[in-house]
């Protein structure tokens, strides 16, 4: 066997390695020590060291004064490039929601305790949701944000949100963590989310979540809220659900590595 492979399809030990590590400090939401890496993926200590070393030197990770290891900026760049490429996948679908319902159509990643907006196609009526393509929100606040918090399971939303203050923008939005947890069971039982007013008053999202890696994008239709009723919401989801699911076949045919769609629980 060759130095660094591991004879799993070919895989470089190492480069496997090293992407558990990457994962483990993005999944906890915080820097984290040596122990606790070494807990978390079963790995020596010395070869998680020497990885580590390895990865601070590339700037993916970055040391804290406190010994501890958190991810570094060289990521911000992979990341605004991986944001980009999901763009043009995306919009067609997000054309096709406009024609067929005629309001604004979004497409947004997860990234914490936020989204990021990736993509937009804009209703045509005169009054109609913008929102800035890159713009960052609070999640529990948005359609998008509830529908991929849904894919996770509650204890690992308890410990993101551990120490989040939810700051009221509306008289609907959710103020604590129980009351997103119990929306939560709402979007998992359901398959969709819905943001009544909870961003800005008087508009109304409807929102699904994109099945599988990535597993943090979600496709959404939103508008005043006299237009998002009731029956544009029973219209939108399946159509949603549709383009959710195309979107997902899409990337498992462009990267078939990629693991199966994984429920939430």
């Amino acid at each position: 066997m060759a130095r660094g492979s591991d004879g799993e399809g070919g895989g470089v030990q190492s480069v496997k390695r090293a992407l558990q590590i990457m994962n483990v400090i993005a999944d906890t939401g915080a820097p984290c020590g040596l122990s606790e890496l070494a807990g978390a993926t079963g790995l020596p200590i010395a070869t998680i060291h020497r990885l580590l070393r390895t990865l601070i030197g590339a700037g993916i990770l970055r040391q804290e004064p406190d010994r501890r290891y958190a991810l570094g900026s060289a990521l911000v760049h992979l990341g605004d490039q991986a944001l980009a490429m999901i763009a043009p996948l995306v919009r067609p679908h997000l054309t096709a929601l406009v024609d067929a319902l005629g309001e604004t159509a979004n497409a947004a990643r997860l990234e914490g305790t936020q989204i990021v907006y990736l993509a937009q196609v804009p209703s045509r009526h005169q009054m109609r949701m913008f929102t800035e393509v890159g713009r960052r929100v609070e999640a529990y606040r948005t359609a998008v944000g509830k529908a991929m918090l849904a894919q996770l399971d509650d204890q690992m939303i308890a410990e993101v949100y551990a120490n989040t203050e939810f700051v009221a923008t509306t008289p609907t939005t959710i103020t604590c963590l129980d009351d997103l947890l119990r929306q939560l069971q709402s979007v998992r039982r359901d398959g969709y989310a819905i943001d009544d007013g909870e961003q800005e008053i008087g508009v109304r999202c409807v929102a699904v979540a994109v099945p599988g890696p990535p597993s943090t994008l979600a496709l959404s239709v939103s508008g005043p809220t006299a237009r998002i009723n009731d029956g544009l919401v029973a219209r939108a989801v399946p159509l949603l659900q549709q383009s959710s699911s195309a979107i997902a076949a899409a990337n498992r045919a462009t990267y078939p590595g990629l693991p199966a769609p994984r429920a939430a629980r």
